[in-house]
């Protein structure tokens, strides 16, 4: 069943006064969410403002908005999205709340940021998404394969042209981030947990790692491939301090717990203020860090898990216990122990069912 949005300035588009209707919309506002849930396909127009504060306002498509400081010389370019997967509501109500504290003019900003609304009509629709998973159609996975002019490949497409035109406008040398929020199906051993992409050649930050355990998220994945995710994109293609962050399991909008994101909404404040975030030395004990070992895929249409529905991620198993089945075979744990994260067996035969992840140690990390 779809979900019901409140939308600000319920007014009908009509003529040609279409462009100063959407200007003046999220001028009164100050509610992006809502200008782009009224407008889930495009908007009639892009356009720009400058904010009393000296804060240039640029919006580039229907949930895609840029905020840049005149008054500030800026030296980051932070990257913010949520609803790559549509019922995935709490990332859109805190990016959101940023978005309108921005609009307001009370955040003093001193960085250049750049918000995206991944996929609106899922939103609507209330599901994940509406045609194929967006978080596999990215790196120029969107080209490839059957279902060519699908709404999430059209979207993949996109939002790779957004994230290059923001970071590739700014010259000289830039410190690039980009923070790919998300919420989970299922429960988790650990609530809050970040993969970071594979980065060829090139160690993990623990500058970035203990950013993240100031956010809340103090569990991270080191992946062991090239994929097709957002976060990996933006790691890969502009070296970019990039993640796919889980803050939790998936609520209908509005049933979130916001005080959970506090510590989140309060670091990506600080960052976008330019402010001394006063990270805490590096420190193992405070995190759980793990590894990708393999990925595992669907090659038959029988494949199923042998633990139940509702078992956690990271939940782990001995090494020799059967994890799953499919034409004829059985999948077994190779390590002493390996913990598993995002299982599913319903996906289609070729995609991943489940990632296997074992303990990791400082020699990634510099």
């Amino acid at each position: 069943m779809p979900v019901v949005f409140e939308i600000s300035a319920k007014i009908k588009l009509t003529s040609i006064n279409k462009e100063k209707f959407v200007f003046h919309e999220l001028k009164q506002s100050k509610d992006f969410l809502a200008l782009t849930l009224a407008h889930p396909q495009y908007l009639p127009e892009t356009f720009e403002f400058e904010l009393d504060n000296l804060i240039r306002v640029e919006v580039w498509d229907t949930g895609v908005i840029m905020f840049e400081p005149l008054n500030a010389k800026h030296t980051k370019d932070i990257v913010l999205s949520c609803a790559v997967h549509g019922n995935e509501t709490a990332p859109i109500e805190l990016c959101n709340d940023l978005m309108t504290q921005l609009l307001s003019e009370n955040i003093a900003l001193k960085q250049r940021v750049l918000f995206l609304i991944g996929n609106p009509p899922a939103i609507h629709n209330g599901t994940r998404f509406i045609d194929e998973n967006l978080n596999r159609l990215f790196n120029g996975a969107y080209s490839r394969g059957e279902g060519l002019c699908n709404p999430e490949r059209v979207r993949a497409q996109k939002l790779e042209q957004y994230i290059d035109k923001f970071f590739a406008s700014q010259s000289g040398e830039r410190h690039r981030m980009h923070y790919d929020l998300h919420t989970a199906i299922r429960a988790s051993k650990h609530e809050k947990f970040a993969i970071y992409p594979y980065r060829a050649n090139r160690k993990y930050s623990k500058q970035q790692i203990m950013f993240l355990e100031s956010c809340g998220v103090n569990t991270i994945l080191f992946h062991h491939e090239p994929t097709t995710t957002f976060s990996y994109f933006s790691s890969e293609n502009y070296h970019a301090d990039a993640f796919t962050i889980e803050l939790g399991k998936v609520f209908p909008m509005g049933q979130n717990d916001m005080t959970r994101f506090i510590a989140m909404k309060e670091m990506l404040t600080l960052l976008m203020k330019g402010k001394d975030l006063q990270l805490p030395d590096f420190d193992m004990k405070r995190l759980n860090l793990y590894q990708v070992c393999r990925s595992i895929n669907k090659h038959f249409d029988d494949f199923e898990f042998s633990f139940a529905n509702d078992v956690e991620n990271f939940t782990a198993f001995p090494k020799g216990f059967t994890l799953a089945k499919e034409g004829g075979k059985e999948v077994k744990i190779e390590h002493e122990f390996e913990s598993i994260v995002f299982p599913n067996a319903k996906v289609p035969v070729g995609q991943r069912t489940v990632l296997c992840l074992k303990s990791a140690d400082e020699t990634l990390l510099e």
